[in-house]
């Protein structure tokens, strides 16, 4: 089995990943600048753990939205698109709670 590293290039989409996170609940702030940012470079998983730390001067935010949010499924969006595990734990730190 070949494990590819994250930012390396694979067949699925950051597109993807984004429609998939916020079918398990996750609302983005600004996601066209995330999406337009992305879609710039190759090493779209790198990019995308840089921006969900420090995507916050640029309106990139990852909220959670009354009891919507899946936690397993965030998880398994994260391993279906090859991220390292301590990127989901990065990830979690990362998103406010909207009340």
């Amino acid at each position: 089995m070949t494990r590819i590293q994250m930012g390396s290039y694979s067949n699925e989409s950051f597109e993807e990943f984004l429609d998939s996170l916020k079918a398990a609940g996750v609302v983005i702030s600004n996601e066209r600048e995330l999406r337009e940012r992305l879609a710039e470079i190759q090493r779209w998983r790198f990019a995308f753990m840089t921006l969900a730390s420090h995507g916050e001067p640029l309106g990139i935010r990852f909220e959670v939205q009354g009891a919507g949010l899946d936690e397993a499924g965030i998880q398994q969006v994260f391993e279906q698109f090859q991220f390292p595990s301590s990127a989901v734990q990065a990830f979690a730190a990362s998103r406010k709670t909207s009340h």
